[in-house]
């Protein structure tokens, strides 16, 4: 019988059993990265990008997610070595890294001598979860988007884009990628608004979810509303639609510094369980 060659390769659709037991040891930290595993079966085509493994003792021990987002999942020290050079050796793909603090900040001390200062570089991001109903009661004028929704939801996931990340999602012409990325959210029930006289108030989005967990993103309320227990009863609604229907546990992860976040989050009865690190560029 081969034995596999221990240390870095590319992954393809014949590791995917083994890419899953390695998201399995910490499925609700790991999801984006099984999301994208059980949606491309690992084909380059699908990943636009690449899914390498680190192998030890014949075993796939970690992995990382190679593409508009690097994430590495399950960082030992020498696959994080083997993943950075990995990454130095190919013309830099990704806008962000993103994942449990210690592996990102590991993998950045080697990166950036050579690519230089980050866009923005943002530590101890709270990664919180929820897998029972809600400590406050949820706001009943929050439901699911449909595609009637979609003129109305755009310029809200535009404004929200912007303000998180610093940059609009349209720079670039890539303001028809980006509707089709939110009428896609829609049709696979994913996208959650509350409007009021045409004007989204409230929304969030589930942007990954496998059968262990799902994971929230692009939560925004209107600037003029802030202040109104939006955020806290609109989660609310959305962790009871997405433990009902979509996993049975609900994640997020949001910057230390957004306090008002943090709290909704917390009276929503979300609580801590990791750190990461986003770095963008």
């Amino acid at each position: 019988m081969l034995r596999t060659l221990d240390g870095l390769r590319l992954l393809g659709a014949s590791d995917l059993p083994a890419m899953l037991e390695l998201t399995a040891r910490n499925p609700v930290v790991n999801v984006f990265v099984e999301y994208r595993s059980r949606l491309t079966r690992l084909d380059p085509r699908w990943l636009g990008g690449e899914m390498w493994g680190y192998y030890a003792d014949g075993s796939l021990v970690s992995a990382c997610h190679s593409a508009a987002n690097l994430v590495p999942v399950e960082g030992t020290g020498e696959a994080l070595q083997a993943f950075s050079a990995r990454t130095l050796s190919q013309p830099r793909r990704c806008a962000t890294i993103v994942g449990p603090s210690t592996a990102v900040e590991q993998m950045w001390s080697a990166i950036e001598p050579r690519w230089g200062a980050a866009r923005d570089y943002r530590p101890g991001q709270l990664h919180m979860e929820i897998s029972g109903p809600p400590a406050v009661a949820s706001d009943t004028a929050v439901r699911r988007s449909t595609s009637s929704d979609l003129d109305a939801l755009y310029p809200a996931c535009v404004a929200m884009y912007a303000e998180e990340v610093g940059i609009s999602p349209e720079v670039g012409g890539g303001a028809d990628l980006y509707r089709a990325r939110i009428a896609q959210l829609i049709a696979k029930g994913w996208s959650f608004v509350r409007i009021e006289e045409g004007r989204v108030v409230f929304k969030a989005e589930i942007a990954a979810a496998t059968p262990s967990a799902c994971q929230v993103q692009g939560v925004y309320v209107a600037p003029d509303r802030r202040g109104e227990g939006l955020a806290a009863a609109g989660m609310a609604a959305v962790v009871e639609m997405a433990l009902r229907d979509i996993a049975p546990v609900v994640s997020l992860y949001t910057n230390d510094y957004n306090h008002a976040a943090r709290r909704a989050y917390e009276r929503v009865g979300f609580v801590r369980t990791d750190d990461f690190t986003t770095i963008m560029f």
